[in-house]
């Protein structure tokens, strides 16, 4: 049975604490970062939304493309949910998608405070064009990286498990490094919030 909303209780308090929405600019606060990333509608806002138990606190769309800056959340005066724009709009202007990717670049290069991000890809299409761009940049950068399916709902149990054995082999993946999940049951997100709360504790105790 998928866990019920109010499992999310861990997550005491959390609140929008600012944007960015130009490459170079300061986050609103320094403290430690965890970053949500994946594909235009590839469900982000939602999965967000589930994980710390809140029905709208990040905006969602049918419209792909509308998270147009870095929006911060402040969790359990703790940490920062970063949420970045998706990637990959192809009907976005080219001068829009331009700013998109400088804005990610610069982001994920100058922030000193990122222990790690938690990239999305859809359990449904697999990993795109865009999605290895963004994995190979962020091998490029060091940046530790966890993967979640979304959607799983969606499919099936032989097709969740198709899915997940196509994403794991074809990156390599360790069983903890990839997590199914689903914004609308809840599926997966207890395991997914686990993990961030695991990275935490690490850079804490050091």
């Amino acid at each position: 049975m998928p866990p019920a909303d109010n499992v999310v209780t861990r997550v005491r308090t959390v609140e929008f604490v600012g944007a960015v929405g130009a490459a170079g600019q300061k986050p609103p606060r320094d403290l430690p970062q965890i970053a949500i990333a994946g594909r235009s509608n590839v469900g982000k806002s939602s999965l967000l939304n589930r994980l710390v138990g809140r029905k709208s606190l990040a905006r969602t769309s049918k419209q792909p493309g509308r998270t147009r800056e870095i929006n911060f959340f402040l969790v359990d005066d703790r940490y920062m949910l970063v949420d970045l724009p998706g990637y990959g709009f192809a009907k976005a202007p080219k001068t829009v998608r331009e700013k998109w990717g400088r804005l990610i670049d610069g982001y994920l290069r100058r922030t000193t405070k990122l222990l790690g991000l938690v990239l999305l890809v859809d359990a449904r299409r697999g990993l795109t064009d865009d999605d290895e761009r963004m994995i190979e940049f962020l091998g490029a950068t060091g940046t530790p990286t966890l993967f979640a399916l979304t959607k799983t709902d969606k499919l099936n149990r032989s097709g969740r498990r198709r899915a997940t054995e196509r994403l794991r082999e074809a990156l390599e993946l360790d069983a903890d490094q990839l997590v199914e999940t689903s914004a609308r049951t809840g599926a997966g997100v207890d395991t997914l919030r686990e993990s961030i709360t695991a990275l935490l504790a690490e850079a804490e105790t050091g």
